[in-house]
């Protein structure tokens, strides 16, 4: 790609993110893996792994934000379950994905002819990069504004009861992906009468328990080990 192609190609992009930088240069670097800054020291480039980082953060306060605001009856736990939801790794692919960030995302040699630009750690962290980068050129304001734009669908679903539903699904998603087969349950503990029974359940894959969970009922204690396989296998954030 020649440099004047990737520069109309970056403003077809800033219009996709509906947010246009004043300094184009945080906007590179988002965009730039260390691979490709590793092999070009001459042009000083600097990676995204700093703006990752603090993209990760604000998107974690922007979100936090939020639910606190948005549901104001919903417990503390509940609440970080549906951060965790949020901001994992699925989400955050599922949403680079959508603005093609793999295909601007500037490689090395070595990592582009390992397809790079299709490794789902790569474009997540330029997803966060991204949004470190604007929080740099305008602001938690306009950051805020375009976590809340491009979150809106994820965040309708998991208010609407997605993050209760969504983890056994997403964790099989996975084990299928990974594994090619399903999560097995197990209860390996039960108590209580018919109407007030507890029960405790693990989930395995790939030869190992990955979970435990607890729950009134089988389908709710198979979520919750879900969650915390999910947690476990770095799907979902603890923080």
């Amino acid at each position: 790609m020649t440099d004047r192609a990737r520069i109309i190609d970056l403003k077809d992009f800033q219009r996709l993110l509906r947010y246009n930088f004043r300094n184009r240069n945080l906007l590179d670097q988002a965009l730039t893996h260390r691979s490709y800054a590793f092999e070009h020291p001459r042009e000083r480039t600097i990676d995204n792994e700093r703006l990752e980082f603090l993209g990760d953060a604000v998107l974690g306060l922007a979100i936090s934000d939020y639910i606190y605001r948005q549901l104001p009856d919903c417990q503390e736990g509940e609440m970080t379950r549906i951060r965790s939801m949020l901001v994992g790794r699925t989400t955050l692919e599922n949403l680079a994905r959508r603005l093609a960030v793999g295909g601007l995302l500037l490689l090395g040699k070595g990592e582009a002819a390992g397809g790079g630009a299709d490794q789902p750690s790569n474009i997540v962290g330029v997803y966060e990069a991204i949004i470190g980068a604007i929080y740099l050129d305008g602001g938690f304001k306009k950051a805020n504004n375009f976590i809340e734009f491009h979150f809106k669908e994820e965040i309708k679903k998991v208010f609407e009861g997605g993050a209760k539903k969504d983890y056994k699904s997403i964790l099989q998603e996975y084990t299928l992906k990974e594994y090619k087969a399903p999560p097995r349950y197990a209860v390996i503990f039960e108590e209580g009468p018919d109407h007030r029974k507890h029960f405790e359940v693990a989930v395995s894959f790939g030869g190992m328990i990955r979970g435990k969970g607890e729950g009134k009922n089988k389908k709710s204690a198979q979520q919750d080990a879900a969650y915390e396989a999910l947690l476990n296998t770095g799907l979902l954030d603890k923080s």
